[in-house]
């Protein structure tokens, strides 16, 4: 591999890719109609997010004249010209299905938006009160001129830019003003209609009422914008207080260097100029399009009530098969491993793990990691119980979990009051393994428990991204845990786990060996083959290490939803390497790696994605399964990902990602498969139950 040059795609590149085929999704008629709207805000939202850090990266690195280290990688000003006109393309893709396609199938469903001009006097009427009553209360108009400077716009927040001219002074100067669109409020607000349903958007009602805003001048034109900033933290991991670092890291986002415009194509051309001077601008990072700006409300607007017949049917996580039939959590998990896919098996099962440690008299300690967690977390308060009952609370909370610092923040606040030991992250690394540790104090001596998982502590994304937890109180895994919690909180040196593979130190080895174990195997023409779940693939070690092996005759599948910066199906180099893209109603989200291993597979799963930041920079665990009939649901799970033929969508060699082809087979989606799953083992153990010819009597009655 070192004489040519490794194939490697570009990462920026390929998530855009990624991007696209969500909006793909946006796009597709056989979706409902409110879940190809979620769709379009989803597009929105995650590129807000690119542009934020990746194309601010970039940016920073052309503006600093950095040379990629990697031979692999194109330089930034390539990149970047690249990027450019990628995400001009794409905005105009994702206004050409919103105004060609979602719109009017809306309108067919008798649901309109209307611009105020096109109201009928009793919507005006109600627009107008609406402004009066709620809006004109929380706006402030900002003029802009010699004495008063242009206001500093936080990051993605929604304005109206204002040309005015005086209508008292003699001279026809222009005059500027900014309103800012408010974000407490909805941006969509319904009217009153005698057919179907009317709703128009909060800057238009600003708009045609901003005469009563600026009285002393005439409006000449207004335009809304929306300024995307650089939003990359850089954080001083040296400053004494950790904690305030990081909350002055939040307040220099809302304030970072403009990367992108968005303005109305019917911007007027002095309010165009007007803002590229206030923003210091490029022309290349303009995006004028044909509105609504700020795609991401319609991920709320496709909750509207009395649309539930254009949403996707809900996923009701049911209650974990592994868990059937037991009160106490512990004695399920003391009988053998259990296993549980989320989100078509509830997450209550690891709430409920640590709500019975924090109220159980024998649990003597509870230690856990914490990296991304809802707004009103049940785990969270369930370790604040754990503290108040005396129990030794140990928790870390990364501060550094990209968007969700501020929540962590505050989290990690009230831990500390309740008495829990709050530790915010290791130096230089972000914690991002996901386990929970309990110290239980039994007849026989000490037992841990432990909850291992592909997932965030987060109740609230558990219902929408698929993850899978194991359950075990396998005493050499209990030590493993106990040395990776002692390596989090103390200054102890990483240890040789038994079970467990750990990044910074073990990961990258333990991956790199299990792939050379199966390229070895291969060439002596033993059983051999790699199946790898990953959301991300990127790392240069390991695509070339899958490339050797696919050289050596080891099938290699690879479902990897986002970023995959190997190239399949080249001759000679990764011909018998196939990549497959899940996307679909639920975000894929669990990591699962299988080795053939000579005919012993070996199966895995964990938190870590095949990038250099989640092998090198990050805490993360990989842990074996290695019950018999959890293997064969891991075995299963991968399987049936791989026979997808409705969400999957397969690389080709020259990067483009086609849909699989059915070939006359039925549609079959991995998703709902595992949702009948989940349903079918359910119903089994409840049909057993009421199947049971001892039927205990309950009452004198039923005795006589």
């Amino acid at each position: 591999m070192a004489e040519k040059k490794m194939p490697y795609y570009n990462r920026e590149l390929s998530w855009m890719d990624f991007n696209a085929r969500v909006l793909e999704e946006a796009t597709k008629k056989e979706n409902p109609l409110m879940e190809r709207l979620r769709f379009l805000a989803i597009t929105g939202s995650n590129l807000d997010e690119f542009f934020m850090v990746r194309v601010a990266g970039v940016k920073a690195q052309v503006n600093s004249g950095y040379k990629p280290k990697e031979s692999l990688d194109l330089s930034p000003e390539d990149l970047l010209k690249e990027l450019e006109e990628k995400t001009h393309h794409f905005m105009e893709r994702q206004y050409s299905c919103l105004h060609r396609s979602i719109l009017p199938a809306l309108e067919r469903e008798g649901i309109r938006f209307l611009a105020f001009g096109d109201m009928d006097a009793a919507q005006k009427d109600y627009a107008d009160r609406y402004f009066h009553h709620v809006l004109f209360p929380v706006l402030t108009p900002l003029a802009v001129d010699g004495s008063r400077p242009f206001p500093l716009l936080a990051n993605k927040t929604l304005n109206l830019a204002v040309r005015l001219e005086s209508k008292e002074g003699k001279e026809k100067e222009k005059n500027f003003a900014v309103v800012q669109v408010p974000s407490i409020l909805p941006r969509f607000l319904e009217l009153p209609c005698e057919e179907g349903r009317a709703f128009t958007l909060l800057e238009e009602v600003i708009a045609a009422h901003l005469p009563e805003l600026f009285e002393l001048h005439a409006i000449k034109a207004s335009c809304p914008f929306r300024v995307t900033r650089d939003s990359d933290l850089e954080i001083d991991e040296e400053a004494e207080d950790f904690m305030s670092e990081v909350k002055k890291s939040i307040k220099r986002r809302k304030r970072g260097r403009p990367v992108r415009l968005e303005l109305l194509q019917k911007c007027d051309k002095d309010l165009r100029g007007f803002l590229i001077d206030q923003l210091k601008i490029k022309k290349n990072e303009i995006y004028q399009l044909p509105g609504p700006l700020d795609l991401t409300f319609f991920s709320k607007f496709a909750g509207v009530k009395g649309c539930e017949g254009m949403c996707f049917k809900p996923i009701v996580p049911v209650a974990p098969a592994d868990f059937w039939g037991y009160d106490d959590i512990f004695s399920a998990i003391r009988d053998k491993d259990r296993m549980v896919h989320h989100p078509y098996e509830s997450f209550d099962c690891v709430v409920k793990f640590i709500e019975q440690a924090a109220e159980d008299q024998d649990v003597l300690a509870i230690k856990q990691t914490l990296y991304r967690v809802s707004g009103n977390s049940p785990i969270i308060a369930a370790l604040i119980r754990a503290a108040e009952n005396g129990k030794q609370v140990t928790v870390l909370v990364e501060l550094k979990a990209r968007f969700d610092e501020e929540n962590n923040i505050n989290w990690a606040q009230k831990l500390e009051k309740a008495g829990c030991h709050v530790i915010y992250g290791l130096h230089g690394l972000k914690t991002h393994c996901k386990i929970a540790l309990v110290v239980r104090r039994e007849e026989d001596g000490i037992r841990r428990y432990l909850h291992l998982g592909t997932g965030n502590y987060n109740d609230s994304t558990a219902k929408i991204y698929t993850d899978v937890g194991l359950f075990t109180c396998n005493s050499q895994y209990g030590a493993d845990a106990s040395s990776l919690f002692n390596v989090i909180t103390g200054y102890s040196r990483p240890p040789e786990y038994k079970h467990f593979a750990v990044a910074p130190h073990g990961l990258r080895s333990f991956f790199a060996r299990r792939i050379r174990i199966e390229t070895e195997n291969a060439r002596a023409g033993l059983p051999c083959g790699i199946t790898a779940k990953v959301n991300s693939l990127v790392d240069p070690e390991i695509i070339g290490l899958l490339y050797e092996a696919s050289e050596a005759g080891v099938p290699v599948r690879l479902v990897v939803r986002g970023i995959c910066c190997l190239i399949p199906g080249l001759p000679e180099v990764s011909e018998n390497i196939q990549v497959v893209s899940i996307v679909g109603q639920l975000l894929e989200h669990s990591r699962v790696f299988r080795f053939e291993n000579a005919g012993d597979p070996k199966i895995y799963m964990g938190s870590a994605d095949w990038m250099p930041r989640n092998l090198d920079r990050r805490i993360e665990l990989v842990f074996p399964i290695e019950d018999e009939d959890l293997k064969a649901r891991a075995f299963g799970i991968l399987d049936t990902l791989l026979s997808d033929n409705t969400n999957a969508r397969v690389m080709q060699p020259d990067t483009s990602y086609q849909h699989v082809s059915r070939r006359g087979k039925a549609a079959f989606s991995s998703q709902q498969e595992f949702y009948k799953q989940a349903q079918a083992r359910l119903k089994s153990l409840q049909k057993v139950e009421n199947d049971s010819p001892l039927i205990p009597i309950h009452s004198a009655e039923e005795a006589q």
